[in-house]
């Protein structure tokens, strides 16, 4: 059987809204033709973006985040400072989804960062621990000041535990959007959180990262990438959702 044909998306830098936009449609477009996309993309300014299920005014929780432009992810989990990192989405009509089920698929894609990590000289493994608290718990407004299992966490200079990497799902009824953000770097509006950088010793660029990455993850998927951009209709369908959802207050504060 010949290797599936991914379409992948490298792109630059672009506000907040426009890039959960473009994941959206991306989503709609695997939900309409059956097929899949993987997109690497970074940010335009420092951004925070705030889980589907957060509430808006946990915002101000975070100080150092106060001065960032705010978007409503459409999944959940916590806040990301989108800064000195670099984010990945991958899109996946039903017939692909995994079947040991979506949440393997943090596995798989987590797994393979991990031995990019590994390549780089930086001991990361996944988070394994599944069980939770029982009982009502307050989790901190930071996706990386929580744990989930899959993430990807290395032990940092101090001995306490960095995470590296976190992603967050959507499910419907016609397709699975995942992505997550992978930390490159401490960032001056979240300088509480220590990255590659800083277990490394060295800055290693999005550009670097993406490329090893993507090699390493297209190996271990058996998918062949074709480099690809958004259509002008798709590009249409992305300046309506940030008009009508993503970059509006109404979105953003509905919660």
């Amino acid at each position: 059987m010949p290797p599936l044909v991914c379409r992948l998306l490298i792109d630059p830098p672009a506000p907040g809204a426009w890039n959960m936009a473009v994941d959206e449609t991306l989503l709609n477009w695997a939900q309409q033709t059956g097929g899949v996309a993987f997109r690497v993309y970074q940010w335009a300014e420092p951004t925070l973006t705030i889980g589907y299920f957060q509430r808006w005014l946990d915002r101000w929780q975070h100080p150092a985040s106060l001065a960032c432009p705010v978007v409503r992810r459409a999944t959940g989990g916590g806040a990301i400072v989108h800064d000195r990192e670099l984010t990945y989405c991958i899109v996946l009509p039903p017939h692909l989804i995994p079947k040991e089920g979506s949440l393997s698929l943090y596995k798989i894609i987590h797994e393979s960062l991990t031995e990019v990590f590994h390549s780089l000289g930086v001991l990361a493994r996944l988070w394994a621990c599944g069980c939770q608290a029982s009982g009502p718990r307050q989790e901190p407004f930071l996706c990386f000041q929580r744990r989930s299992r899959w993430d990807v966490v290395a032990a940092g200079c101090d001995g306490t535990e960095v995470k590296l990497l976190g992603s967050a799902q959507r499910r419907t009824p016609t397709g699975l959007l995942q992505h997550g953000s992978i930390l490159l770097a401490q960032s001056h509006s979240a300088p509480e959180l220590p990255g590659l950088q800083e277990l490394l010793g060295r800055w290693v660029s999005p550009e670097e990262l993406s490329e090893i990455w993507l090699l390493r993850l297209e190996e271990k998927l058996g998918w062949h990438w074709k480099t690809d951009s958004l259509t002008p209709q798709e590009l249409e369908k992305v300046k309506l959702l940030v008009q009508t959802k993503y970059g509006a207050q109404s979105w953003t504060e509905r919660r």
